[in-house]
Parts: structure tokens; C-alpha cells; sequence
């Protein structure tokens, strides 16, 4: 059960909540307004579909906005989608937006991208607002202090017919991040300390808020990573409190409020923070003095490293029995022998994109890093994507001339979308290719069956690309 607060003081999870219910009933089931639904071209077809055959009419088209990402070619778009099922899903999803008049982004459309970074960017996501879509990733949004979840594809036909959602009330965490951060460590590489702290299930039934002058310190799209990782330590929800950066981001946004609107939202928008007092079922601390860049290692996010560290050894190491196997098991798939070096493991593929890390600021840290050290992709290194997260993101990265210092170091400049990150398109993984991922899931087979993922910022992405193998020398 949630934590009981000291009078009147409030978590900004506590706020949001209070704000968006609209019934509870007895067994502690909430029905939940939602102001934004973002869908995509894998979990809307159903919902579509279930709507149709009952009759039933959308409740709120304004608050929709459409666009495929997991299966659009990065390359070769003018060709079509090759793959049948992917080119279906895609189609049905600009069908139905056709037939119910539903705001879309199709491919051709110079802002289409992945959702997660297309809606913020747009200023569709808004500080208070409750954002929920069929990707468990929502949670990015919360950045933007927006209680923000990922929704089952019955969800999503509930919300197109009632723009309610039915859910229960989670618990509240606080991360508190405080001191400077270190050289060569990103929103990233705390998204995986902390989840390498509390493990993979370690907020599982909570909300995270990220706080502390460590976060107050990062930029919004910083921001935003962390808070799309929170789903990786089993929370629910990611939330990060509105202020003067929350603010100057959003009047940069093309949709954001105007004239008299915009004071009026932001005098309310500044409201969105915890109250003094108020209680957290958990805490967290992380001092940032001991950060250092982190890699995945195994198949699970909690499974992660400093550089400096070797990879667990079972035999080596007195761990309870189930652990134990999943670390068998992990370096079974990995490839990976107990108590070798995680630097200088070497790899078949690097991957920069995903709605994790391909926006503007991941592009400019990844290509100053190529830029600063004058080498080319080692020539080990099979392929090396670089995947914008919209066509907004593209268009701005090439205007700064991103895309030459990417393409005259041999890397590939694609157009917007999940790409690499699932293998949902055709930028995959071969069985036993070995990848440096800015994405955010190693699981089995999550990039290519057989393929292995080690997750990674874009600066460590873009140095171990330059090296053949995972490496910090160019940071």
C-alpha cells in the first residue's frame, strides 16, 4: 500500500494520480482519465477492429496521435516494406486512421519517427497530463512530469472507447541523485547503476521519481532516457518534477500553449513537484561521484558492469542457487566465459538509436566522440547504424552536419525509426552477432534470434565502434 503522507503533502505521483481519477472501487480498482493516446502499428489493429465489430465510435479523436516505428524500414523507404506481416500492420494502422479520422504521421511525413520522441518533441506531451500507449516504454514521457505508462492492446480499445483506463494506484520510489557527474557519464550509464542497485524487478508495483541535484543537472532529453529505462527496473512509471529546464523546453515545442495559455500552464505546471513532507514507500540514493560508464553484460538490464570490472563467474562466486543459474545461463548465451574483461570484448555490430537514445543531444555526444578522436569504424565492426529517432531529429543533425562526420567514419545514416532496438524490421541481429546497443532491452533474441546485446550510452556506442570492441579510449 502507498505510503500515508504527512497532512496535505503530496508525492508529484500522489498529484497526478488525484488529478485523473475518476472512480475507485471497493477492491482498489481506479478508473483513470487519460488526456494523450499515442498509438502505433503493433497493438492498435485489434483494438481497432474489437471497436468495429461493437459499434462502438471513438470517445476523443484529439487526443490521439498515430505513427508506426517498430516496423518501418530505415533504409530504402521509397521501395516499401518488404517484410509481409510488418507491411500489413503499417497499412492497417494508416486504414483505420483514414477511416476515423485520427491524427497520423505516415512515412512519408517529414516529423514521422518514434513515438516517444516524436510526441514531446512535437509539445504534445505536456507537464500533468496522463500519456498511456500499446509500448511499455510510455514511461519516457514521464520526464516531462506526465504520469505516462505502457497499456495492453485491450487497453488500447479501451481508451479509444472510453478515454478511460482501469488500474490500480502504485506505490511510490524516490531516486535521489546527488553531486557532480563524472567525465564520460550519461543519463545512460545512471540508468544502469541504478538498475544494476535496486535489479530488474526492484520497483516492480511502483512509480520512480528521479530527484537530486543530479537530476535537476540533466537536460529534458537526458531526462527522458532515465525515465525510459524506470520500465527496465520493473516500475510502472518514471517522473521527474517540472522546472525552469521543463519550462524552457516546452517553449521551443511547436504545439506547446501560447500567449495567455502558456502563463496559465505554467504557473500550474510549477506546481508539479513533491511536497516537503510528503512520504515515499521507498528510497534510493546514488552518489554521482560513483558513477562510472556502464555495459550490459548478460540478458537482463540489472545485469551490468563498469568497464573496469569482469564479468561474473559463477564458480568463483557464492550466489544463491537461482541466481546462479541465471548467470549460467546468461553467459551461456552471451558467449562469455565467467571472469573475463568486459573491455575489450569484441563485436560484430554497434547500434545508435532507439527511443532510449537517438535524439539530438545523443547524436551531437556520439558524434563529437568521432569527431574528436579522427578514426574510422574499426574495420572488425561489421556494420555501424546511426538511427535518428524522427525526422525532426534528422533534419536538425544534418543541418549541423552530424550525418558527414557519422558517414566519413563509416557509419550508416538512416531514416527514423525503432530499427535495430526489436527485431520487428529488417536492421537486425544474426544468431551470435554481438552488438554495442544504445537501446534498452538485451534480452534473448530482442535485437535478431541468437544475437547478443550489450546496452551502452551513445558516447561509449560511438568509441567502441571507433575500437572494434567495447571501450571507453575515445571518451
Amino acid at each position: 500500500m502507498p505510503a500515508e503522507n504527512a497532512r496535505g503533502a503530496r508525492t508529484l505521483y500522489d498529484k497526478l494520480w488525484d488529478e485523473h481519477v475518476v472512480t475507485v472501487e471497493p477492491d482498489g480498482t481506479a478508473v483513470l482519465y487519460v488526456d494523450r493516446h499515442l498509438i502505433n502499428e503493433v497493438t492498435s489493429a485489434q483494438a481497432f477492429q474489437g471497436l468495429e465489430d461493437a459499434g462502438r465510435p471513438l470517445w476523443r479523436r484529439s487526443s490521439v496521435l498515430a505513427v508506426a516505428d517498430h516496423n518501418v524500414p530505415t533504409h530504402g523507404r521509397e521501395r516499401g516494406i518488404e517484410d509481409p506481416i510488418a507491411r500489413i500492420q503499417v497499412e492497417a494502422l494508416d486504414h483505420h486512421c483514414r477511416r476515423h479520422v485520427l491524427p497520423h504521421l505516415g512515412m512519408a511525413d517529414r516529423r514521422q519517427g518514434i513515438v516517444h520522441v516524436v510526441a514531446p518533441e512535437l509539445g504534445l506531451t505536456l507537464p500533468g497530463m496522463t500519456v498511456v500507449c500499446g509500448d511499455s516504454h510510455t514511461s519516457t514521457h514521464g520526464a516531462l512530469a506526465a504520469l505516462a505508462f505502457g497499456i495492453g492492446t485491450s487497453d488500447v480499445e479501451h481508451v479509444l472507447a472510453t478515454q478511460t483506463v482501469l488500474m490500480r494506484k502504485s506505490a511510490n520510489t524516490r531516486v535521489t541523485v546527488g553531486g557532480p557527474w563524472p567525465a564520460g557519464c550519461y543519463a545512460k550509464d545512471l540508468a544502469l547503476a541504478i538498475i544494476r542497485k535496486i535489479g530488474a524487478s526492484g520497483a516492480s508495483g511502483h512509480a520512480l521519481e528521479f530527484s537530486g541535484s543530479g537530476i535537476q543537472a540533466l537536460s529534458l532529453e537526458a531526462r527522458m532516457t532515465l525515465c525510459n529505462m524506470a520500465i527496465e527496473a520493473g516500475a510502472r512509471s518514471g517522473l521527474v518534477a517540472v522546472d525552469d529546464a521543463t519550462l524552457d523546453y516546452l517553449a521551443a515545442r511547436p504545439l506547446s500553449p501560447t500567449g495567455s495559455l502558456w502563463e496559465q500552464a505554467a504557473a500550474y505546471w510549477r506546481t508539479l513537484h513533491s511536497d516537503a513532507g510528503a512520504r515515499f514507500d521507498r528510497e534510493v540514493t546514488l552518489d554521482l561521484a560513483t558513477l562510472r560508464p556502464h555495459v550490459t553484460w548478460g540478458n537482463s538490464p540489472d545485469m551490468a558492469l563498469t568497464l573496469d570490472e569482469r564479468v561474473p563467474d559463477p564458480d568463483g562466486e557464492a550466489l544463491p542457487p537461482s541466481a546462479r543459474a541465471a548467470v549460467v545461463r546468461a553467459l551461456e548465451y552471451m558467449g562469455l566465459t565467467g571472469g573475463q574483461p568486459i573491455r575489450g570484448l569484441a563485436l560484430d555490430k554497434v547500434f545508435i538509436g532507439s527511443c532510449t537514445n537517438s535524439r539530438i543531444e545523443d547524436l551531437r555526444t556520439a558524434a563529437d566522440v568521432v569527431a574528436r578522436s579522427g578514426r574510422r569504424v574499426h574495420r572488425r565492426i561489421r556494420q555501424a547504424l546511426v538511427v535518428p529517432g524522427s525526422g525532426l531529429v534528422k533534419a536538425q543533425a544534418e543541418t549541423e552536419g552530424l550525418d558527414r562526420i557519422f558517414l566519413e567514419a563509416g557509419f550508416e545514416w538512416r531514416d527514423p525509426g525503432c530499427s535495430m532496438c526489436l527485431a520487428m524490421n529488417a536492421d537486425r541481429l544474426a544468431p551470435g552477432e554481438r552488438c554495442a546497443s544504445t537501446s534498452n532491452r538485451n534480452f534473448e533474441g530482442r535485437q535478431g534470434a541468437g544475437g547478443r546485446s550489450h546496452l551502452l550510452s551513445p558516447a561509449l556506442a560511438a568509441s567502441s565502434a571507433l575500437c572494434g570492441a567495447i571501450d571507453d579510449a575515445f571518451l
